[in-house]
């Protein structure tokens, strides 16, 4: 007779600073108050939209080149360890930003916040899932991760909430102290993450030659893991085609809102009503783990409909449907990470985590590329409702996939 594990409570002590300390993290590295702004701070700058798309490029260049050498770091030698550096980085770019604007200065930025970006993704992921796995509650994964992204957002939207004045204030410096010193302390706050990994010492070093050789090893085994397991190939599938698209329109919602009339200091608050929708979607992934492909095909559906009928109003009280469409997607995200970590069955989980985010990152370069090409000829709210078509093949695929 085989006995069921017993199930850990809601409350119980790992757990529960597992999840604090995901939620805080997650909150501060998302509390940026330049992120309303920045595509401003570029347009002030004097770049054009082409400019700022080669921006965006080397951004997820640097990603693409990364991102899944980073996640076979991380699981070779420690998960935290590149959850705390990352931070730092993000922190110089931002400083770079404000203090010498230029092509250049945004370039450097950009490639550090690349850096920052390849570091945590994957790590996360496989931190939290591998210790929740080893408390008994891998169940979760998809509720708590999705309450992770809803502190992110909603520490997006008080961002947004405090640019405004902010900015309004004291300017640009301003704002860019205050996105630093957000970095600073999510630093910090990634250190107090519980790891319990033989790759990785209570210190978050790796042990001996396993720190030296480990990097390869991972490597590979995620690779052939890959390729022998179909359901874990099409897990790796599915999480850039869910996610490129509307992640990277996300960039370019402060264009959108100033080419619907609303002035730049309403800008800040009309981007908090799209984050409102993404930080519900967020929340609905628990209740929504059970959709099947029908449903989740549909959801894509419904969502790529929205986009391009609130883009296309060219009007303020069209973002309302854009925020409805960002929070299918962001449902739509969050449901197919979890299915991806519940089909990995091997010890590179960081390093699958971060193939799907090298597949995320290679598409976002293309529809950046393509959003700059469609933008010199046509408005962004045009633009906007062009990329829902993509989002509708992809709903087709999966509701007939075998």
């Amino acid at each position: 007779m085989t006995l069921s594990p017993a199930r850990v409570p809601v409350g119980a002590p790992g757990v529960r600073r597992l999840t604090a300390t995901l939620y805080g993290y997650a909150f501060l590295d998302e509390f940026v108050l330049l992120y309303p702004v920045y595509a401003l701070l570029f347009a002030d700058t004097g770049l054009s939209v082409g400019q700022m798309s080669s921006l965006f490029v080397l951004w997820s260049a640097t990603g693409v080149l990364l991102e899944v050498p980073s996640g076979a770091w991380a699981d070779a030698v420690s998960r935290r360890l590149l959850l705390w550096l990352g931070p730092l980085l993000g922190a110089a770019g931002f400083a770079l930003w404000v203090l010498v604007p230029s092509y250049w200065a945004f370039a450097a930025g950009f490639v550090l916040w690349g850096v920052r970006g390849a570091l945590g993704s994957g790590a996360l992921e496989a931190l939290v899932y591998e210790e929740l796995e080893r408390l008994g509650a891998a169940d979760r994964y998809a509720r708590i991760m999705g309450r992770a992204h809803a502190a992110g957002q909603a520490a997006v939207m008080t961002a947004m909430a405090l640019a405004g004045p902010v900015f309004a204030a004291y300017g640009y410096p301003a704002v860019g102290a205050a996105s630093v010193l957000a970095c600073l302390l999510c630093a910090a706050t990634a250190t107090r993450f519980p790891e319990h990994r033989a790759a990785a010492s209570a210190d978050g070093e790796g042990e001996g030659e396993e720190e030296a050789h480990g990097w390869v090893s991972t490597l590979r085994a995620g690779i052939a893991e890959a390729r022998r397991n179909r359901p874990v190939r099409g897990a790796l599938l599915l999480v850039p085609a869910v996610a490129a698209v509307w992640g990277s329109l996300d960039e370019y919602t402060p264009l959108l809102a100033r080419e619907t009339g609303a002035s730049d200091g309403v800008i800040p608050y009309l981007l908090m009503m799209v984050w409102a929708g993404v930080t519900a979607g967020s929340l609905l992934s628990g209740p929504a783990g059970r959709l099947g492909r029908g449903g989740f095909a549909a959801l894509l559906a419904a969502s790529a409909l929205a986009l391009a009928l609130g883009a296309g109003t060219g009007t303020p009280a069209g973002l309302a449907l854009v925020a409805l469409a960002f929070g299918g997607f962001q449902l739509a995200t969050v449901l197919a990470d979890a299915r991806l970590q519940q089909r990995i069955e091997g010890t590179a989980r960081a390093t699958l985590t971060s193939v799907a985010g090298l597949g995320t990152e290679l598409a976002t370069i293309t529809v950046y590329g393509t959003y700059a090409h469609l933008a010199s000829t046509t408005t962004h709210g045009t633009t906007f409702a062009l990329f829902a078509v993509p989002c509708l093949v992809v709903a087709s695929a999966v509701a007939v996939r075998r």
